[in-house]
């Protein structure tokens, strides 16, 4: 697959040790495309760093449990993320980037890596995740029932879409996407993360999407 400029065939490609960015609720996905605002300065570091090496950096999720005010020391880490690749960066002029990752391969966490920079780094391996680096098989995806799913969630909330879009867009691109755009805690982006296959995440996605609607539907739901 290409990133960029870059391209990756195998998990050799990559890396064993990279930059991590921990961000609650922040969901980065193969081929998919996440803006994020950097500010805090051992991530602006993280970044510089990064642009200077291979470009990558490892988005995963702090653990669940992680309180609010812990958020800017060292939570403990999830134990998969997805590494990125920065293919566009903007400087704001006032110490801030403007970054585009874009998803190259999700990764598991081996260990974290203290190596004396302000940023985190940790050891991870691609192995289990060699798929990604190739184009997934979206024919077994239920992409009638997925759009299905996602009018009904449009039309509860009032909201709209470009529908033309939608039906030209890769079964790929569109269960990708919609993982990556939907309003939903890191409890349940976890789980679209570590779906084992592009069917198992698009099957995700219907069956958290109608709790969601089943739940909106019913104050005094008790669902969890």
């Amino acid at each position: 697959m290409y990133a960029g400029n870059k391209r990756y065939d195998g998990p050799a490609d990559l890396p064993q040790i990279i930059p991590v960015f921990p961000l609650p609720g922040a969901l980065l996905l193969p081929r998919g495309e996440l803006p994020l605002q950097i500010f805090e300065p051992r991530y602006v570091a993280m970044i510089d760093a990064a642009l200077a090496g291979d470009r990558l950096i490892g988005m995963i999720q702090p653990v669940f449990a992680t309180k609010p005010e812990e958020l800017s020391g060292n939570p403990e880490l999830c134990k998969v993320g997805c590494v990125g690749r920065i293919t566009a960066l903007v400087e704001s002029g006032d110490g801030r980037y403007h970054v585009t990752l874009t998803g190259v391969s999700r990764f598991r966490l081996i260990e974290e890596i203290d190596r004396k920079v302000s940023y985190r780094q940790a050891r991870i391996s691609f192995d289990e995740y060699a798929g990604d680096l190739g184009e997934a098989d979206g024919g077994s995806v239920d992409r009638t029932a997925l759009l299905n799913t996602l009018k009904a969630y449009l039309e509860a909330n009032n909201l709209e879409t470009d529908w033309d879009s939608i039906r030209k867009a890769s079964t790929e691109i569109l269960v990708n996407a919609l993982s990556m755009m939907s309003p939903y805690g890191p409890a349940e982006k976890q789980a679209l993360l570590e779906a084992p296959d592009l069917k198992a995440r698009a099957d995700t996605l219907i069956a958290i999407t109608e709790m969601e609607l089943a739940r909106s539907s019913d104050p005094g739901s008790t669902l969890q």
